[in-house]
């Protein structure tokens, strides 16, 4: 009971690393692109790590290609 126990916090250990991974590349190339541009052209703001995060939610959001059918 103990092991399997153990094996499901590393499951759940090995998860949470590989999602903090892929937000980190999603989200780092969003941030930096908006400083180098965003501030530049448009005279708007710099943004950190959590405001490129939800940039990309909404984006995400915005932009998912949604025709009403169910995929099989």
């Amino acid at each position: 009971m103990k092991k399997e126990l153990l094996e499901d916090v590393g499951k759940i250990t090995v998860l949470l690393l590989i999602t903090c991974g892929v937000a980190l590349i999603l989200v780092l190339p969003t941030m930096w692109l908006w400083n180098w541009l965003m501030p530049t052209i448009f005279g708007l703001v710099k943004i950190g790590f959590w405001q490129a995060l939800g940039l990309n939610l909404l984006a995400g959001i915005f932009f998912k290609h949604n025709n009403g059918m169910k995929k099989e």
